[in-house]
């Protein structure tokens, strides 16, 4: 089912609703939130990658929740079926669509980002979501870091590839919402193409986190009408995913101060002007990256080494 045909069921469910709110009702108003409920201009098309577990999920619970047309991304079909029986999703199967990509395999993205776009005229809203710290194999089949590959590349891959269904006229401009982290170190472009050998998932993270808040600073336009507003955003440190609980061996904090924070810079109207800017959840505040994330001059080159990669394996 087409997003027109989602938003004109949706349409007529509203007209039904008034029309027996005003058989009821002798003074023929209608409540606020009805009109609010089914309103079809408040109903994002939202794009979320890594939401099979961990914040990725929480986060995703809370846009389908709140009656949103979502589209979730997942590595592998088996677990998003999972994750497609559980509450909310299973309640909400006509709102929701789900994608299978491994994102360290990117070639795959190419037919992923198609897949979409076949389904899909505008995109609201991506979350770049999906990341990896501690792998067995940091290879990937294209020869470059795996770190590098899904934290970094594979989301700018996402949103160039989408930027027909971003770049679109609407009461409010499309997002990108890029997970950066509080951990970021200088990039070695070389380590970004595994020419220095295997590097330490720390750094290989902190690295690669940094790169997108750079890519996310490089690309972002402020004030332009159709381009979309582009943050990059720290959900805060040590929450209690898979990640670091296998990277850190604890608990962590609550998965929900994670999602809270992707669903305000998603839709409210406080990341509405925030393009290239980072936000620090850890501090609750618009902050400064690593300095490496205000050069215009390193940014600039980082993206060129990705279009340059990208060229190689003949992706553009």
């Amino acid at each position: 089912t087409s997003t027109l045909q989602r938003q004109t069921d949706r349409e007529r469910e509203r007209q039904v609703v008034v029309s027996l709110i005003k058989a009821e009702n002798k003074n023929n108003t209608i409540p606020k939130d009805v009109d609010r409920n089914y309103s079809t201009a408040a109903m994002k098309v939202i794009l979320l990658t890594g939401a099979t577990d961990g914040i990725g999920y929480e986060t995703a619970k809370r846009l389908v929740q709140q009656g949103h047309n979502v589209l979730l991304h997942g590595r592998s079909m088996n677990k998003l079926h999972k994750m497609m029986a559980t509450t909310p999703f299973s309640e909400n199967k006509d709102r929701v669509e789900t994608y299978a990509c491994d994102l360290s395999h990117l070639k795959e993205i190419r037919d992923f980002t198609s897949a979409i776009q076949s389904n899909h005229d505008n995109v609201d809203v991506i979350i770049n979501n999906a990341g990896v710290f501690k792998i067995s194999d940091t290879k990937t089949v294209d020869g470059l870091d795996a770190r590098f590959a899904v934290n970094t590349i594979a989301p700018y891959m996402i949103t160039q590839h989408l930027m027909p269904q971003l770049q679109h006229d609407s009461e409010s401009r499309s997002r990108v919402v890029n997970v950066s982290s509080a951990a970021q170190a200088p990039v070695h472009l070389a380590s970004m193409q595994a020419h220095t050998g295997r590097m330490d998932d720390s750094q290989a993270y902190a690295q690669s986190k940094l790169a997108i808040t750079m890519w996310t600073t490089h690309l972002s336009q402020p004030g332009h009408a159709t381009f979309p507003m582009m943050v990059s955003v720290n959900p805060a440190s040590l929450l209690g995913s898979k990640m670091v609980k296998s990277a850190y061996g604890i608990n962590g904090k609550d998965l929900g101060i994670g999602a809270d924070i992707f669903v305000r810079a998603a839709l409210s109207e406080e990341f509405e002007s925030a393009d290239g800017k980072y936000y620090n959840n850890d501090a609750g505040k618009f902050d400064s990256p690593h300095p490496d994330g205000l050069n215009s001059k390193k940014c600039a080159a980082l993206v060129d080494c990705m279009e340059g990669i990208l060229d190689r394996l003949e992706l553009n």
